[in-house]
């Protein structure tokens, strides 16, 4: 039922309410008060506008959905019940309960129709300018005038919380500037955040707040009103396909937790289940008679949008076969872009690409090695999707024949401006709506700003790709507040996400093709602003995949050196030094510690001995290292901040040098000889009583 009548679409909106009140109750856990609140805007958009097929939650050409007011996760696991997906009822019963498909916030890869993990305010928005960005692009790209093939809307639900977070201002704010009209998002204006009334801490101006952004804005709507509601869809919806159409905010007035007779319209109803009694007065003041998680057949049947999304998806079918047979190499593009498959002529050219890379005996800083890397590889990866946060000539995210994206032009390169936050949530919306390949640059430093976007990538299993140059006090004069410390060994410990430092361009290389051939999480390349000398042989490359490697060996070591990135060269030195000194050692690259963990322990022993003192090196801080050196290593790191000078005089201040590692060598070759050297205790024979 696309037109229901006024009457019939409350009920059609009080089921999403009684779902919710129901699944928070039961759970005794939960945020009721979105749900209620949003329930007559969901009901327009999801029965009258939304395009999408619950019997293929991935049909290329969907509609998107998001809601950025994560919270209220009941909103979407009501909705994706109602309209068929594969969601059962018994689900929506075990709400926030272990292992099942309904979490406490809505989760990507979890729950069937849920496009985006949402939860931390502001990303869910700034995913889904990422999703109409890549709907624009794709279009570009893609699109005949005969036979658009995709053509699809991002929606999107946020709250007070959404638009107080910066990074919606990151996010809307260039939106605007790219004129993503197919994106309309509804602001469920209600006036209330967890600690009361917001006019005491949020006084914006949302309206012109964004028409200043470049928006359409449509204001003052009742959204309990579906009339107007369905209006202000239409007119968002009519202004897209204008040459100068914007991206579109719906501002929705409407009262928290409606249909709540004593809980309405406050806090109380925000994040805490109604009880018993204010549940049944809820059901009395809205008449609703059935019982908990019980929809009337009548209802039920006007939700199913199975046969709807059935018949959309296949007119889309018919009209990919017409594209397929008059443009077949564009069609099968499409298709291998969306599947995220990569191409074959890829796996056929790397090896090639690398022996290139790795015969180039020119000292590079690896932030230029990896521009390096990107010229060859981009070719042969043309779902490439670059940019950087306004450092693009530092970063180095650019490569040979990329276009710069702009307001009205397709490019595979984009200018994100001074917004890392932003562009990490952005290109992780890219990744989730498909078809290409997202990276994006700053200095791994500002990974501060970008991290909670990391984290959910890598939460969420995507293939996104952080470039992060200026990776340590090697940056020199900058100081500091530039020069990062913590950074690296932060970052590792994110589950799910591969952080490479490499140390040459060989290394350098390997970590974009294992960044860009991994499908199930993000990589991060912390890359050097200094020149780095040739390292790595070709023959290694296969071993550096598996994220450690030995790089070089004596016969007889005594001793193990660990290192990445610019200070591996610091260990060869360290290398020859105690082999003029007759102290054997072998010295071990580990680009990637996450990799090097995935792998077998028998290759983990092969490579690094328990048995074998060693010593790590690395201009960070020097505590993730134990876990490799024990209790009885030496790591030589920095525990403190660095300071403004030229590089190399800060290496020789902090001790990240050749001469300290040979003296922490030397002390532990000493003490393990010593110990070969001392003769067994005796056997002591208790006595007896």
């Amino acid at each position: 039922m696309n037109n229901p009548t006024p009457e019939f679409a409350k009920q059609m909106a009080n089921a999403i309410r009684l779902l919710a009140v129901d699944a928070v109750e039961k759970a005794k856990s939960g945020h009721p008060g979105a749900p209620m609140g949003m329930a007559d805007i969901a009901e327009v958009l999801w029965n009258r506008h939304l395009s999408h097929n619950p019997t293929n939650p991935h049909w290329a050409n969907r509609d998107r959905f998001v809601l950025s007011n994560g919270h209220g996760s009941m909103l979407i696991y009501a909705l994706l019940h109602l309209t068929g997906y594969n969601l059962p009822m018994e689900e929506l019963k075990n709400f926030r309960q272990l292992h099942s498909k309904t979490a406490g916030h809505p989760e990507f890869g979890i729950t069937p129709g849920v496009e985006t993990t949402t939860g931390p305010l502001g990303q869910g928005i700034t995913n889904a300018v990422g999703m109409a960005l890549a709907e624009k692009l794709l279009g570009q790209e893609f699109n005949k005038p005969d036979l658009p093939i995709v053509g699809h809307f991002t929606y999107v639900f946020l709250g007070d919380g959404c638009m107080m977070e910066g990074i919606s201002h990151e996010a809307c704010a260039l939106a605007g500037t790219l004129r993503l009209s197919k994106l309309v998002a509804f602001y469920d204006d209600n006036g209330i955040s967890i600690d009361g009334h917001v006019e005491g801490w949020f006084t914006d101006d949302t309206p012109q707040r964004f028409e200043a952004y470049g928006w359409n804005v449509i204001a003052g709507v009742d959204g309990h009103n579906p009339a107007a509601i369905d209006a202000a869809v239409k007119a968002a919806k009519a202004q897209a396909h204008n040459l100068d159409g914007k991206p579109t905010l719906i501002c929705c007035k409407t009262v928290i937790g409606m249909g709540s007779p004593n809980k309405a319209g406050t806090h109380d109803v925000h994040g805490a289940a109604l009880g018993a009694a204010e549940v049944q007065a809820t059901r009395d003041a809205l008449g609703w008679t059935s019982a908990p998680f019980e929809i009337p057949a009548d209802i039920a049947a006007a939700w199913n949008a199975v046969a709807r999304g059935v018949a959309a998806e296949s007119a889309w079918n018919r009209q990919f076969a017409a594209y397929q047979a008059q443009y077949p190499l564009q069609a099968a593009e499409f298709v291998r872009r969306m599947s995220g498959d990569l191409l074959p002529v890829y796996t056929e050219k790397l090896p090639e690409v690398l022996a290139g890379i790795a015969s180039n005996a020119t000292s590079f800083a690896t932030r230029k090695s990896s521009q390096n890397a990107l010229d060859v590889m981009a070719p042969l990866v043309p779902e490439f999707f670059g940019g950087s946060a306004d450092l693009t000539g530092s970063n180095l995210t650019n490569f040979k024949g990329c276009v710069r994206a702009g307001r009205d032009t397709w490019g595979n390169h984009l200018s994100y401006g001074v917004r890392e936050f932003g562009m990490a949530a952005i290109m992780n919306g890219i990744a989730l709506h498909g078809g290409y390949i997202p990276y994006g640059g700053t200095f791994l430093t500002f990974s501060d700003y970008s991290r909670n976007a990391i984290r959910m990538a890598a939460l969420m299993k995507i293939r996104v790709i952080h470039v992060f140059t200026h990776d340590s006090i090697g940056l020199g004069e900058d100081g500091p507040t530039h020069q990062s410390v913590e950074h690296i060994p932060s970052l590792r410990i994110i589950p799910g996400l591969d952080v490479w430092r490499p140390a040459d361009g060989l290394e350098t290389a390997v970590a974009w093709a294992c960044a860009v051939e991994r499908r199930d999480g993000p990589s991060a390349l912390c890359l050097s602003r200094q020149n780095l000398p040739r390292l790595a042989d070709i023959s290694q490359a296969d071993k550096i995949r598996k994220g450690g490697y030995i790089l070089s060996d004596m016969e007889g070591a005594q001793a193990a050196i660990l290192s990445t990135g610019s200070e591996l060269e610091i260990a060869m030195k360290a290398q020859a030094a105690l082999a003029a000194d007759g102290i054997a050692t072998r010295v071990v690259s580990m680009p990637c510690t996450n990799v090097f963990d995935r792998q077998s322990e028998a290759y983990q022993e092969m490579v690094l001995p328990l048995s074998m003192p060693t010593v790590a090196i690395e201009a960070a801080h020097p505590d993730f290292w134990r876990k490799y050196v024990g209790r009885t290593g030496v790591v030589i790191g920095m525990p403190t901040f660095g300071e403004s000078a030229p590089a190399p005089k800060l290496y020789a201040h902090f001790g990240i040098t050749a001469e300290r590692v040979v003296a922490a060598v030397e002390v532990l070759a000493h003490r393990a000889a010593h110990r070969r050297a001392e003769p067994l205790p005796d056997t002591v024979v208790p006595s007896s009583n």
